[in-house]
């Protein structure tokens, strides 16, 4: 292919095809395209690279609406390289020129949180488990985040109650809550330390709104369970695998399996369909480590 043809590129615009040069498509076209086709890390790194337009394209707004870093995060993780995270999340915040509506990470920091929030007027879906993200930070910058629907907190054990609190009553658009936490042992009859309803009965406190709630090794019992379900009147899906404090006492089990989706507390085999929406945590994890190595990020990536 000669270097003319290759810059060629044919756009479906309604029912017609119209052709054209690469580099003569408008960023918005062109970021409409690279957001359908390439890794956000790749746009960062590589995509700029090619030409001027593709490089206007991709620092401006258009291909930042929807940021999903969670994979680059993932390997930055095995690669020993957590500094990188935090930098590339401000970098490309700023790219999206505070437009952006998804940010999705993996071991998000503190400062890269505080400046998401703070630049997340527009943000609706926040996915940052495994994230050192403290109560502190959360309690200080939950109030710019008054359009978030979707909150995925799984794994983040730096945030507590508190942190959850101040999310329940500073994010009142709030739908889906996803506050998986690693498992846990069964405990004893002696261990009355085990039972923990202290989130669960803010979550209905303060999230009166949800539809979805996904609590799998949370420490609740029949108590806080019986909360949620009496004060969270529309929730429609509920995963509890794995809370073990949980007994369905009572109405309670005929009370959650009213609910469209129930998981109950006992872990059971994954069928099919419910292997695509289990936590987020169990996915991409069994990964070729080599071919992670390889593309490991590097320093460049910030250039």
């Amino acid at each position: 292919m000669d270097g003319e043809s290759s810059k060629r590129a044919c756009v479906k615009v309604g029912n017609d095809v119209v052709g054209g040069r690469w580099d003569e498509l408008n960023p918005e076209i062109l970021a409409s395209i690279f957001v359908r086709i390439v890794p956000a890390e790749v746009m960062v790194r590589t995509v700029a690279l090619v030409c001027r337009s593709w490089m206007e394209a991709v620092a401006g707004p258009y291909c930042w609406a929807e940021i999903d870093l969670e994979n680059w995060c993932r390997k930055c993780c095995i690669a020993n390289k957590f500094h990188l995270i935090d930098p590339l999340v401000r970098k490309i915040v700023r790219r999206s020129r505070f437009t952006f509506r998804r940010l999705s990470t993996y071991r998000l920091g503190n400062v890269g949180f505080s400046y998401a929030a703070n630049c997340g007027r527009c943000l609706k879906i926040l996915q940052i488990p495994m994230s050192e993200v403290t109560d502190q930070v959360v309690e200080k910058h939950a109030g710019s985040l008054v359009n978030l629907t979707f909150l995925d907190i799984s794994y983040c054990v730096n945030i507590t109650a508190k942190g959850l609190k101040a999310f329940g009553l500073q994010c009142k658009s709030l739908t889906h809550l996803r506050r998986n936490m690693p498992p846990w042992d069964l405990p004893t009859k002696f261990e009355a330390s085990g039972v923990n309803d202290h989130e669960a009965l803010i979550i209905a406190e303060t999230m009166s709104g949800l539809q979805r709630l996904d609590l799998a090794f949370n420490r609740l019992s029949d108590n806080g369970l019986d909360a949620i379900l009496t004060q969270c009147k529309v929730l429609m899906h509920l995963e509890i695998q794995g809370c073990w404090n949980v007994e369905l006492k009572g109405n309670l089990e005929e009370r959650c399996e009213k609910l469209v989706d129930f998981w109950s507390p006992w872990i059971h085999e994954y069928e099919d369909g419910h292997a695509e929406s289990s936590d987020i945590g169990s996915r991409e994890d069994e990964c070729d480590e080599e071919s992670i190595y390889s593309e490991s990020p590097s320093s460049s990536d910030l250039d």
